[in-house]
């Protein structure tokens, strides 16, 4: 009998999405074993490209294989040489797009097939398109392997199936910078920013609204109804709380976040916006406050000394006096950390 796969509210991703990190053991067998037994991992789970396991297990495990191999940027090394078939049907529908512009709208909408928890958002700011990336549930980190992971995974995405020389404009993580950033220069061939409020691929409107090929509309529309069903067993939220988080964890620190821009950027009235997140329970506000909150604890924690106030201008305060102000009203105390 098929197994059951629902995951409820558990944070989850799909064995399909970590068989390339899988197969770096190959070669490595007792290493794999001590590792994957360490975190929990059957080898017969891994079997099944469909089977879930807790996102938060293998974010570990990921960090903890790049720590074993002796290689920091074993994440996105790995995902330099990413393929469309190692995420299953969802790769398919990528490589199927007539542009890039379409395949990440289309990677963004269906990413929860194959990991929730996860914020995926693609919009316009001016003469470019953002694509943001970020794992919604704080309390997983490190998670610096997954994040790079993941955009070198889609960069790579868009050179095998567009143009191998293309290249973002420019790279933003949320973890700290590695001793050797050049590294990740070189995979990427654009500049890279750390200590941002989400990982982000920057990429040129008039670059991938450029017509690769026609769009195979019958066969997408079939992938799509595959990858919908996949997000209907995981039973993914698709609440108002959910979009405008994702919204504000997009936006924060670069466009002024009022009520009236979030629910223009959703295509509703803001009051009926207002009404729908009272009804759930929560408000513009709160979620505001929620996630600048957590994003304020991420960066006063981080690795390498950073400056309140560059951590206020992240989180799109005025200047540090005003994010003090706030932190001490969430907190009691003023922000600090050594070498502030």
């Amino acid at each position: 009998m098929k197994q059951a796969r629902r995951t409820g509210n558990v944070a989850f991703i799909r064995v399909a999405a970590i068989t390339p990190l899988i197969h770096q053991f190959d070669k490595r067998q007792e290493k794999a074993r001590v590792l994957l037994a360490r975190h929990r991992l059957s080898q017969s789970l891994l079997e099944d490209p469909y089977a879930v396991i807790p996102l938060q297990r293998f974010i570990a495990f990921f960090e903890d294989a790049a720590e074993a191999l002796d290689d920091p940027f074993f994440g996105a090394k790995l995902g330099s040489v990413f393929k469309p078939a190692d995420i299953g049907p969802l790769g398919v529908l990528f490589s199927l797009s007539p542009t890039i512009k379409d395949a990440f709208e289309r990677i963004s909408k269906f990413v929860n097939s194959l990991q929730n928890s996860t914020s995926s958002h693609f919009v316009e700011d001016g003469d470019s398109f953002v694509w943001t990336y970020r794992i919604a549930d704080q309390s997983i980190w490190p998670r610096r392997q997954d994040a790079e992971y993941s955009l070198a995974a889609s960069c790579q995405l868009v050179r095998s199936n567009f143009s191998s020389a293309w290249k973002p404009d420019e790279i933003h993580f949320e973890h700290d910078a590695p001793a050797d950033a050049d590294t990740l220069r070189r995979i990427f061939r654009a500049p890279v920013l750390f200590r941002q409020s989400s990982n982000r691929m920057i990429m040129r409107t008039e670059e991938i609204t450029r017509v690769y090929r026609s769009d195979n509309k019958e066969l997408a529309a079939i992938l799509e109804r595959h990858i919908a069903d996949l997000i209907g067993e995981t039973e993914v939220g698709q609440s108002l709380t959910s979009k405008v988080t994702a919204l504000i964890e997009h936006y924060v620190g670069r466009h002024s976040l009022t009520v009236g821009f979030l629910a223009e950027e959703l295509g509703m009235n803001a009051r009926t916006m207002q009404r729908q997140l009272e009804r759930e329970g929560t408000s513009v506000r709160d979620l505001m406050q929620t996630c600048r909150q957590q994003l304020a604890a991420n960066l006063l924690n981080a690795g390498k000394r950073l400056p309140i106030s560059e951590i206020a201008q992240t989180l799109g305060y005025a200047d540090s006096a005003v994010f003090g102000r706030a932190f001490k009203s969430w907190t009691g105390h003023a922000p600090s950390r050594a070498g502030k």
